[in-house]
């Protein structure tokens, strides 16, 4: 019984230390794209994946181990959840009404994300873009 016991704790372990065997979960690549609409900055252009179900949060952080002109820092807001801060040095600024918009292009056509990096679940060869923008007080 003993051997048993051992033999099955065993091939338990082996299953845990095993990526994806207990999760199957598969990779989806996307295209991510950097712009500044306040400089005529060239725009950057990266590959990055991200986990099937997996939320751009994912995707965001394992850029930034990959690639070491990718940095990106993210604030979270009681209310709101988390935002992105900054990216690749240049931060939002509420006294300059400055902040990072997050963008879904297809086909040409710009989709405002309306959930957060944190809830966010891109499709596979999708291509978001971080936009360095304005906006106006009302």
């Amino acid at each position: 019984m003993a051997l048993c016991t051992t033999t099955l704790l065993s091939v338990g372990f082996l299953l845990l230390l095993t990526p994806g065997t207990l999760t199957n979960k598969v990779s989806v690549p996307i295209r991510l794209s950097v712009e500044n609409d306040l400089s005529n900055m060239t725009p950057e252009s990266y590959s990055s994946s991200v986990v099937e179900g997996g939320v751009l949060l994912g995707a965001l952080r394992r850029l930034q181990e990959t690639q070491q002109d990718f940095k990106f820092t993210v604030k979270e807001d009681p209310n709101f959840g988390l935002f992105v801060e900054s990216v690749n040095g240049v931060a939002g600024s509420e006294r300059e009404q400055t902040y990072w918009e997050i963008l879904s292009e297809s086909s040409g056509e710009y989709i405002r994300l309306d959930v957060g990096i944190g809830c966010y679940k891109p499709t596979a060869n999708e291509h978001i873009i971080l936009r360095f923008s304005t906006w106006t007080q009302h």
